[in-house]
């Protein structure tokens, strides 16, 4: 196998998940050499006053405890707390965008679909319904009932906090793109279809760390080793 100048993968959950969702997918990259670690973003915590910057800085920190070159896995939500922080980190040298927002210095996950989709009153969002349909619609059963069960109350502010940095702008990063996404709306896959360094696509829907984690790692194998590393 081809030696990977960087080894060390940073995986960073979405809205409503949590570290557990890596399950099936953290055996695939260690067998292909990678060495893995999560981070639990807290406003998948229940506490409505944590949001967007309070998972940022949960990021930074984890990142801070790593001595190596790292490129950072984010999935859904979890690309805009990277996106806030990446930059910020020497050690950061790829992004890899997984069904993940891209989002604008300015913007917050509402800004683009023009206003929250929820009441402006509302402190925990609800995950869209039904679940697995929006989620894991091609999950095998046993792992889809296992993801329904877990499921976390996801706060508001997460998806109304501002970014103040774009981290995709200065490292090199990749989009990978699920075809059959019902959950990640089409405008935010179609304006970052152009942003992204390198593009890839997965068949299936937005979960593929559970649904097809083999296709998945070779997938990312492929796009970092083809995507350069920040110098």
């Amino acid at each position: 196998m081809e030696k990977k100048d960087t080894t060390t993968l940073v995986l960073v959950h979405g809205a409503w998940h949590g570290p557990w969702c890596w399950d099936r997918l953290v055996p695939e990259l260690e067998s292909r050499g990678w060495t893995t670690s999560t981070v639990d973003l807290p406003s998948t915590s229940g506490d409505p006053d944590m949001g967007m910057y309070d998972d940022a800085r949960a990021v930074r920190e984890h990142l801070e405890t790593i001595d190596s070159p790292v490129t950072v896995l984010a999935h859904s939500y979890g690309g805009v707390p990277v996106t806030e922080v990446a930059e910020t980190l020497p050690n950061v040298k790829r992004l890899v965008y997984l069904a993940a927002h891209m989002l604008e210095v300015g913007e917050a996950v509402i800004t683009p679909l023009g206003g929250p989709w929820f009441q402006p009153e509302t402190t925990i969002v609800p995950p869209p319904e039904p679940v697995r349909e929006a989620f894991y619609h091609d999950v095998p059963a046993e792992w889809a009932d296992q993801a329904v069960a877990q499921i976390r109350p996801q706060s508001a502010r997460a998806f109304t906090d501002e970014q103040t940095r774009a981290s995709w702008r200065t490292i090199p990063s990749a989009l990978i793109v699920c075809d059959d996404d019902r959950s990640l709306p089409e405008l935010f896959v179609k304006r970052q279809l152009s942003i992204a360094d390198e593009v890839r696509h997965l068949p299936g829907g937005h979960s593929p760390f559970l649904s097809r984690p083999v296709e998945l790692a070779d997938t990312l194998d492929e796009v970092t080793r083809t995507l350069k590393a920040l110098d």
